[in-house]
């Protein structure tokens, strides 16, 4: 049985309109559950001793005490009220338990996670906490391990992942994402492969297999790989143009990539825009229907 993680806190309410598509959180547990997936890990909400293991504790406080400046609230994206503080702070938690997961069973899955823009300072672009770094400093002052790498398949560059982890050689981070899209200012990963606009899956596909390859030369105890689905064709914020098929072949050849190299795999949702949540929903959870094939 693949362990997928998931609580009910993951949606936060948003005004009405709001482009960011809430509701899909939800939609992928129901989803999950009727797929066989059930019963999910439940993270409780992580404490701000973990989230400064990754971020300044002064923007820690501000998010938990829900006084957030102004700027930083609309650089973000989401009204900075203490659900979607909670709804972060057990994101967090739940990338840190889908790791542990994924260290005792080979992979495990959150269904939610892969808020990449959010850098030490501050979050960006609807990532209020870096997860996928909270988890990674967690797992290092625990012991657990000493090298991770961050393989990121959104449609989107990890420029805040690859900001926090730009001076550690400990973590290396790989992202494809497109050339043209947000963020405008690109950080430096260790690896980025920057993609153009109308990207098809065959194209995707070769480009993928060149990262998957040279991301051996990386020495890594588990791997956090964030399985966006805005490269898909019908999404409203990517600018790629791969097919369902696209999407679940690229999650199949990396989770068969890592294998081979056994490393644990620690799956994260990462973006996805669209109006129907529920088709949304279907395309996140073509990450937890291969993750299941691939642990056999």
């Amino acid at each position: 049985m693949l362990p997928v993680v998931h609580n009910p806190y993951y949606h936060a309410p948003l005004p009405d309109g709001h482009r960011f598509p809430m509701g899909k959180f939800a939609a992928i547990a129901a989803v999950l559950s009727d797929l066989g997936f059930a019963p999910f890990h439940t993270p409780a909400p992580a404490p701000a001793e973990w989230i400064a293991l990754a971020h300044d504790r002064a923007y820690v406080d501000q998010v938990l005490a829900g006084s957030v400046p102004r700027p930083i609230e609309r650089e973000i994206g989401l009204p900075m009220n203490e659900r979607v503080g909670l709804r972060s702070r057990t994101a967090c938690a739940g990338t840190t338990l889908t790791a542990r997961l994924a260290m005792e069973h080979g992979i495990a899955c959150n269904t939610a996670g892969g808020s990449h823009h959010a850098r030490a300072e501050h979050g960006a672009g609807f990532c209020v906490f870096n997860d996928v770094a909270v988890a990674i400093r967690v797992l290092q002052a625990d012991g657990l391990i000493h090298r991770a790498l961050v393989f990121d398949c959104d449609v989107h560059q990890g420029d805040g992942t690859a900001r926090i982890f730009a001076d550690d050689p400990s973590v290396a981070t790989i992202s494809l994402h497109a050339a043209a899209n947000y963020p405008v200012r690109k950080a430096t990963s260790t690896l980025d492969l920057a993609l153009a606009d109308g990207m098809e899956d065959d194209d995707y596909l070769a480009v993928l297999d060149e990262a998957l390859e040279r991301a051996e030369e990386f020495a890594a105890d588990i791997v956090f790989y964030n399985a966006g689905v805005d490269p898909h064709r019908d999404d409203r914020l990517g600018r790629l143009s791969l097919s369902d098929w696209g999407i679940a072949e690229r999650d199949r050849r990396v989770l068969a990539a890592m294998r081979r190299r056994g490393l644990p795999i620690a799956g994260v949702l990462g973006g996805g825009y669209m109006s129907d949540v529920e088709a949304l929903a279907r395309r996140h959870a073509l990450l937890h229907v291969s993750a299941r094939q691939a642990l056999g």
